[in-house]
């Protein structure tokens, strides 16, 4: 009856209902009445080892034991260990989904677990991952478009292949240097470059491939991008979204230049291709922040026939290309036009120096002398075979390290961020 009255007075203290307090107080005095007749009874039998017998251990329903707890508009809620268990269980599973699709496309993880959570995906992985490229690469761009991409990365891929040695130079810009150094835009560039050395173009009538019909001129990016595949078997427009999606900047594929061997005589000697790559983000990709790839051939009364050692030339070569940075080949090379605009900027320079006093006006004989010995030093800054080899020991001229290994320069192209 104590018990009765004090559970009472709590639940009243508590602000539980009046039916509520009832309950309790009924619920106690039971427990009171029920702990009075245990203790009589193990008193009585207290000088008997008999095991006592247990009922078997009933379910709480506490709707009906307790009532309805806190009334009819705060209901309590109870669940069993077992749904516990499997929300868990459930949760796990969508966090290790989200991780796989990061892992894989590169996206957010609140666009993962958007794409995971569509009525169309139910946490499919593959569906998930097609969700990403439709909603989330088309989001991406349309936030990304319209910036500037001034960094990047030029990447160099050489290929040897039954149609012979091919060598690409490409050049991909992002808008910070940050995305640059990633993993993601490195291997993007290199799959750029891995499939302009093996690209086939689409045109109105048929499909050729590059490697057929481009020596040395860029290659048309835009037919580029929707028509070369790359290793995954995506179009590099596919890519270049992609890389886009897990980078979240503005990507560009600025230019695209192939040299191949066009050597279509079996008698004469093939193309050595030799590549280098200055400020390389990763040891184990051909991408930095310049490049350059050289063809060397031999002449036909060389003897030289060991393909190694003219690969390291030509790497060689590649590399003073990068530092020294000539426009053309050799003298022979530079167009008529550029010569007689560089004839016409030296005469104007010498006869201003002339005019001016600050040098004595010579007679037309000695400013042709002026002229040949100024025209020299400009073909010796631009032209390949007349530079000194910035590599070599002693600095020879390009041309002799040639002569002595009985090779010519066929062609060669440098790219670098900023300017090619």
């Amino acid at each position: 009856m104590i018990l009765s009255q004090a559970a009472m007075q709590c639940g009243r203290r508590a602000n539980f209902p009046q039916r509520s307090c009832s309950s309790i107080a009924v619920a106690a005095a039971a427990a009171a009445t029920t702990a009075t007749s245990s203790s009589s009874s193990s008193s009585s039998s207290s000088s008997t080892l008999s095991t006592p017998q247990t009922a078997p251990r009933q379910p709480h329903n506490f709707t009906s034991y307790y009532g309805n707890r806190y009334g009819d508009n705060h209901r309590q809620y109870f669940y069993s260990t077992s749904s516990l268990l499997a929300e868990e269980a459930t949760a796990v599973s969508t966090a290790h989904l989200v991780k796989q699709l990061r892992e894989s496309t590169g996206a957010p993880m609140m666009e993962c677990k958007k794409a995971l959570s569509s009525p169309e995906v139910k946490n499919d992985l593959q569906l998930a991952k097609e969700w990403l490229r439709k909603h989330g690469s088309a989001k991406a761009l349309s936030k990304v478009a319209g910036r500037e991409a001034l960094e990047g990365l030029v990447g160099l891929h050489i290929s040897t292949n039954s149609l012979g040695p091919t060598a690409a130079l490409v050049k991909v810009s992002s808008e910070t240097d940050f995305a640059s150094r990633s993993t993601v835009f490195s291997n993007f560039v290199q799959e750029v470059a891995i499939a302009a050395a093996t690209a086939t173009a689409t045109t109105s009538s048929s499909s050729i491939n590059l490697k057929d019909v481009i020596i040395d001129e860029p290659i048309d990016v835009s037919t580029f991008l929707f028509n070369a595949t790359t290793t995954a078997g995506k179009t590099l427009h596919e890519s270049l979204n992609d890389a886009i999606l897990a980078i979240r900047e503005n990507l560009s594929i600025d230019a695209i230049s192939v040299l191949k061997t066009s050597s279509d005589n079996s008698s004469q000697q093939p193309s050595v291709f030799g590549g280098y790559v200055h400020g390389k983000v990763a040891p184990d990709v051909m991408c930095g922040t310049a490049a350059a790839i050289v063809e060397l051939v031999a002449l036909p009364s060389s003897k030289m026939n060991d393909d190694a050692t003219i690969q390291e030339a030509a790497k060689k070569i590649a590399m003073h290309i990068v530092a020294a940075k000539p426009l053309y080949i050799n003298i022979e090379s530079v167009p008529e036009e550029v010569v007689q605009k560089e004839k016409e900027i030296l005469l104007s320079k010498i006869e201003l120096e002339a005019s001016s006093g600050l040098k004595k006006k010579s007679s037309p004989e000695i400013q042709e002398k002026i002229l040949k010995g100024q025209l020299r030093k400009y073909y010796e800054s631009v032209c390949l075979t007349e530079q000194a080899h910035m590599v070599e020991e002693g600095n020879p001229k390009v041309s002799k390290v040639l002569t002595q290994l009985g090779v010519a320069v066929k062609n060669f192209r440098l790219m670098s961020m900023g300017k090619s």
